[in-house]
Order: structure tokens, then sequence, then C-alpha cells
């Protein structure tokens, strides 16, 4: 099954330069993503008769060309493969003359809300969200295990607010690039958006919690890397380019 969902670029959602940002582009992809868990009866809406729920593992994005304020994009997903405890979700994105500007895959695990634990998916979760096995936009079949650098060359404190919290109490997947610019190097954050990132999430954030930013530039990469305030647990590893 191919779910397409049409957006507007606002304000909102750009950089200085009036192209659509990272972090608005993430959000693109996730309510696209909710809409197939809507018609598969597993969204937000069901959660209270399922108590079962997504957890975001990875993303891996190539952005080919930038749209602009007041274009529109399309957004097309479809679940690529479904296997044991991980799902994995393609994507794409055209603007308005069709052109395909960006590609995109994730993985996923399910979770067991009662429990707080990951379940393996089952054959009706399966079929209800019909696999396009043959579409992949990326030849790797997996998502790369990031490893955190081996050092580091700048790192800021950040205090996690209420905004930035989801519906299960954690610190939203898209905010993790937010906080991740205010480590990069002031021109590279305030310079063209970086057009190859991954994102691999491993330990939950929560409210009022003080993270620490840690930023390094190894083999051609930027890297950011998300820790607890006194770097005994790693939240997030993202590798940008």
């Amino acid at each position: 099954m191919f779910v397409e969902h049409k957006f507007y670029i606002g304000l909102s959602d750009i950089n200085p330069l009036k192209e659509l940002n990272n972090t608005c582009l993430l959000r693109y992809l996730e309510d696209t993503a909710g809409i197939h868990s809507e018609i598969a009866g597993y969204g937000i809406t069901d959660m209270n008769k399922t108590r079962k729920t997504w957890i975001l593992l990875s993303w891996k994005v190539k952005v080919n060309k930038r749209p602009l304020i007041n274009d529109t994009v399309s957004v097309k997903t479809w679940s690529r493969l479904i296997d044991k405890f991980y799902a994995y979700r393609d994507f794409e994105v055209r603007n308005q003359y069709n052109e395909v500007i960006a590609i995109i895959t994730s993985k996923w695990v399910f979770v067991d809300i009662d429990k707080g634990k990951l379940i393996k998916v089952s054959e009706e979760v399966a079929e209800s969200y019909k696999t396009e096995t043959e579409n992949a936009v990326f030849k790797e079949k997996d998502l790369e295990r990031l490893s955190e650098p081996k050092e580091y060359s700048n790192s800021i404190l950040f205090k996690i607010t209420r905004n930035m919290i989801d519906i299960n109490k954690h610190l939203h997947n898209i905010y993790y690039l937010d906080i991740a610019k205010e480590a990069l190097p002031e021109e590279i954050a305030f310079g063209n958006e970086l057009n190859n990132f991954e994102i691999m999430y491993k330990k939950e954030i929560k409210l009022g919690e003080i993270v620490k930013a840690l930023y390094s530039f190894e083999d051609g990469y930027h890297y950011v890397t998300i820790k607890s305030e006194d770097e005994s647990i790693i939240h997030s590893i993202m590798r940008l380019k």
C-alpha cells in the first residue's frame, strides 16, 4: 500500500535561505507515516484500543533538491519490510513539477504500551500495512549502525522543554536535529541545509532533562552525539553531510 499526502511550505517550515528545513521535512514524513498507520488500524487514535505503538529507531535521508517557501511537495510512503521485531518504512518526496527531490528510509519497532517492551510484529499487523517488498529507495537492506566519534571539538548543554515533548512524554524525534544545530559550527548551522543525514535513536529523553550535544568532524561528516549531562548515557548519534 502506498500512501501519499501533499504539503504547502509556509513561513514556519523554512530556513534563512527560504528553503524547506530538515526538521520540517521530518515532520512531513512523520505525518504521512501516521496517515498510513491510521488506515492500517494501528495509529494514534487506535492506541487506547490496541495498547500498541510504533517507536522510531533511525532515519536515513538524502535530499537532491530543496523546495522553497510557497512550493508544494508530495510525500509518498510505504511499508518496505517487516522482519520479526523490526519494520522498515521508505519515503519518496516529489516537488510540484513531479521531480523526485528526496528519498528516505526508516526503521521502527512495535511496542506494548502497558508492558513498555518491544514485541514481535504479528502477521495480522503486518498484513494490515500491505507491505511493498519490491520498492526500496536505497540499495542497502538495513540502516548502518552509527558509531560514536573518537573525539569531540565542541559541546553544549540543552534543557528539554514542554513544547518538545511527544505523546509518549519523550523528546519528539524531529527535535533531535534542532539540538544538533545548536552544537554545529555557526557557519554550518546558518549555511546551506545539510542534504544527507542519518539519525540513530538509542535512549529516550524526558521532560526537564539536561543533555549534552557533542560535535565532531570526522571523515568528511559532521557528527553530533547527544548524551546525558554526565555523558554516561548516549541518547542519539547523528551523521550529517
